[in-house]
């Protein structure tokens, strides 16, 4: 049985239908702070399966064991966590409590039910200011905001139980950008309020929820001046998670991996191929560049190929289709 923290968010979710469909049980564990407990029944309609779902936070140590020994727990897969570079900014001592803490009770959690498999949602924002491109996982860790900061000190805290206990199985998976939806229609990213994020945000211009889309920087040295970056289709990175939980059956340790194409596509990319795509024209005012915004930045994959057999399926098209369609969903809803 898997335990996913965060199981109802945007990624979660996905996670969980990738599981499912791999003949895996899970339970999904979440405080429901930026997700809806309507999931559940989404998630059992595409999956024709039922869902466990418990309320709570992984703050709540106490919850994350009984929860644990009440399902037979005995893999984790750890999303939950806050994810605003920006508002990290302003409320670092959230994110160190929310992200960092609440993984420690997660930890602890799992040592008191001998839980020893673990899949971290970790991100490409510990690497910081690259020293060069494609980042690999040898890169150099600098983290230039305190979102970044809180996700490589839950690693360094899983490197050292690792090192401490050499029956622990640990991945920590790096994330680039996860964008589109699963091909349903009917679980995607959905936000509350303002979205932080490209994609939904276009997706909210494009159906008029949102009057046009901010652009900020055209003056990168990028080929159109807009910033680059590596998306990733959101069940791509689901079924990594999958493809890193069956490699850790016979790899016990530590280990850590990126997720990403290795193929970067700039902002303008991304706008004129949804405009493509949907037929909608996606209205934008350019701003000034924000600060901590990395002109470029993208994986180098050749690792989860190596280790894991894993490589991405799905290209930008069926991320912006995948993300259109779901928009279409919430709408008719």
């Amino acid at each position: 049985m898997i335990l996913i923290t965060g199981g109802t968010g945007f990624i979660g979710s996905h996670i969980a239908v990738a599981c499912l469909a791999a003949g895996k049980q899970v339970v999904l564990f979440d405080n429901l702070s930026n997700s809806n407990i309507e999931i559940i029944d989404t998630l059992e309609k595409i999956t024709h399966q039922q869902v466990s779902f418990i309320r709570g936070d992984v703050l709540d140590q106490d919850l994350l064991t009984t929860t644990m020994q009440d399902f037979g727990v005995d893999e984790v897969i750890h999303c939950a966590g806050l994810k605003s570079v920006p508002e990290s900014v302003d409320n670092p001592l959230r994110y160190y409590l929310n992200n960092v803490q609440g993984s420690l009770c997660l930890l602890r959690a799992m040592q008191t039910c001998e839980v020893k498999t673990i899949v971290f949602s970790s991100s490409a924002t510990v690497y910081g200011m690259p020293s060069y491109l494609p980042y690999d996982e040898a890169h150099p860790t600098n983290p230039m905001n305190p979102y970044g900061s809180t996700k490589l000190h839950v690693e360094q805290m899983l490197r050292e139980l690792a090192q401490s206990d050499h029956s622990m199985k640990i991945m920590c998976l790096r994330y680039f950008n996860p964008v589109g939806a699963h091909e349903s229609g009917l679980i995607g990213e959905n936000p509350k309020g303002i979205p932080n994020n490209l994609m939904p945000y276009i997706t909210r211009v494009a159906q008029g929820e949102l009057p046009y889309l901010n652009i900020y920087g055209t003056d990168y040295p990028t080929k159109d001046g807009t910033g680059e970056r590596d998306y990733i289709h959101v069940m791509d990175l689901a079924e990594g998670h999958v493809m890193a939980l069956d490699y850790l059956k016979s790899h016990p340790g530590y280990g850590v991996v990126n997720l990403g194409t290795g193929r970067p596509y700039t902002v303008f990319d991304l706008v004129n191929t949804f405009q493509e795509i949907s037929g909608k024209t996606i209205p934008y005012e350019i701003a000034p560049r924000r600060n901590g915004d990395l002109s470029s930045y993208f994986a180098n994959p050749s690792l989860a190929k190596q280790i894991m057999g894993y490589e991405t399926k799905r290209d930008l098209k069926s991320m912006c289709a995948s993300a259109w369609s779901f928009q279409n969903q919430l709408d008719i809803q």
